[in-house]
């Protein structure tokens, strides 16, 4: 089922399958296609729910500027439009920090939190690949280009090498909400938002940070200082992946959900 959620609001909503609700969050200028994997491997089980975030997909920039705080209450006004007392919240990358924020904010709406390619605060690293990023998205002299440079951060090189990576800047091009240049910004500039880490102690949720072992964008240094921080967290390092385990490896990133949810 594909919907604008509600009267109220411009998001865009997917939700599909029956059983314990999931809600997933996607990243950086990634429309819900980016969960295909999970709908397809997950529905038989859960009642799977994904949105594309404001300035992503179909759903579009607000007046105002995008922060994380608007962010999480889109996605909480995902959850409750659709009557959901608590669910298993997915988020990836700038998703989780969405996830994070929603965790803190309406806990009542968190079953439990997988937190994918996640962090705390970003180091010197962090903040000149982001740097970088601005300039791609300023100047790169196409789409394509674009996409091809964006994607070197976020695949394995063996992704690169069978066409996982060509197949995904074809898909791009081909979808038609592309990102705008200011979506893009829009985004990266809320995801990158100085906060306190500290504050992670406050998430009462079961938690699961997964990073994957070969990310160059959020490696797993920075997950673990998340799981350090939140109470009673589980961390994994998920072996030989980058920044997308769960389109690069999906049937191993599914089961590792449906075996953490499981044993809740």
């Amino acid at each position: 089922m594909s919907d604008p959620i509600a009267a109220d609001t411009d998001l865009w909503v997917e939700v599909r399958g029956e059983g314990p609700d999931v809600l997933l969050i996607a990243g950086l200028g990634d429309p819900l296609e980016t969960w295909a994997a999970q709908f397809e491997g997950l529905a038989d089980r859960y009642r799977l729910i994904a949105f594309d975030n404001r300035g992503a997909g179909r759903s579009p920039l607000p007046q105002a500027s995008l922060t994380v705080a608007s962010m999480a209450d889109d996605a909480a006004h995902v959850l409750d439009a659709h009557r959901v007392g608590s669910a298993h919240v997915v988020g990836h990358s700038g998703g989780s920090i969405i996830a994070q924020q929603l965790a803190l904010h309406r806990p009542d709406l968190v079953r439990s939190l997988t937190l994918v390619g996640t962090w705390a605060r970003p180091d010197a690293y962090f903040d000149s690949m982001v740097a970088s990023w601005r300039w791609m998205a300023a100047g790169a002299p196409n789409p394509e280009a674009l996409l091809t440079a964006f994607f070197l951060w976020l695949y394995t090189r063996e992704a690169h090498a069978d066409g996982t990576v060509a197949r995904a800047v074809t898909r791009a091009l081909a979808f038609p909400h592309p990102q705008t240049p200011e979506g893009f910004l829009g985004q990266l500039n809320a995801f990158t938002e100085r906060d306190t880490p500290e504050r992670l102690a406050a998430i009462a949720a079961p938690t699961l940070v997964l990073a994957g072992e070969r990310d160059i964008a959020t490696p797993p240094s920075l997950g673990r200082t998340v799981a350090d921080r939140v109470p009673n967290a589980a961390f994994e390092t998920l072996a030989g992946q980058a920044h997308r385990p769960f389109e690069e490896t999906p049937e191993d990133f599914n089961a590792r959900l449906h075996a953490f949810w499981r044993d809740l």
